[in-house]
């Protein structure tokens, strides 16, 4: 049975910058806030893929319906029931010095 290459993550994209002291603009508050989400997933083992804007159909009162866009951040990292297998594998094979 063939294992998945690949498990994915999609979370929100921030919507606005977080206040620092050391970003003065709305777009360097952004930068700083979408870095810090990065570097988030990444302390979990996920690796960034893409953002993505994807229509979603919502309800809009009582019984009207909209379609409404979502920023997202697609991440992607091997199985966790595959790391040690896929270490296994990229890890050079040790090689005897009587071998030689």
């Amino acid at each position: 049975m063939s294992h998945p290459a690949y498990e994915y993550s999609v979370v929100a994209a921030p919507m606005r910058g977080e206040k620092a002291r050391e970003a003065k603009t709305p777009t360097e508050r952004f930068a700083l806030t979408l870095t810090a989400e990065l570097n988030r997933m990444a302390a979990e083992g996920w690796e960034y893929l893409r953002a993505d804007v994807l229509p979603s159909e919502e309800r809009s009162g009582l019984t009207g319906r909209a379609t409404v866009y979502h920023n997202v951040l697609v991440f992607r990292r091997p199985p966790q029931g595959q790391d040690a297998e896929v270490k296994r594998l990229l890890k050079p094979a040790a090689t005897d010095p009587a071998e030689s």
